[in-house]
């Protein structure tokens, strides 16, 4: 017997949930409903605490002083991460140089939301 994976069982009914209705959809509703499941996987950006951002900063002195590679996640309109070798950190003006290899990144400390030194 084929085994189907859209197939649920809830008490006597037999339910394949949305495959069975696709048939009927056009194009345009399956695409807003592609496009509707995209924007559920969306994640808002991480709340710090206090502990977190000493942390965070520990790391980012760690790696600096030893001349190491950190990888930072960053928030921008989603989550990035960054690799490379921190070569400033700019207290006057709140930012952070990480040289990637390819340019020198300039990072905001409020864009930070994660750090860790790879060695």
């Amino acid at each position: 017997m084929k085994l189907n994976k859209h197939l649920s069982v809830k008490g006597q009914i037999k339910d394949r949930g949305r495959i069975k209705w696709t048939a009927m959809m056009l194009t345009e509703h399956v695409d807003m409903l592609k496009e509707w499941q995209e924007e559920d996987r969306y994640n808002c950006r991480p709340v710090l605490d206090d502990f977190d951002l000493e942390a965070i900063f520990e790391e980012i002195q760690l790696a600096y002083k030893r001349q190491c590679d950190v990888e930072i996640h960053i928030w921008r309109h989603g989550s990035e991460k960054f690799t490379g070798l921190i070569t400033a950190i700019d207290l006057r003006l709140q930012k952070l140089h990480l040289d990637t290899g390819l340019h020198i990144q300039k990072l905001s400390f409020g864009e930070i939301i994660g750090a860790k030194t790879l060695e």
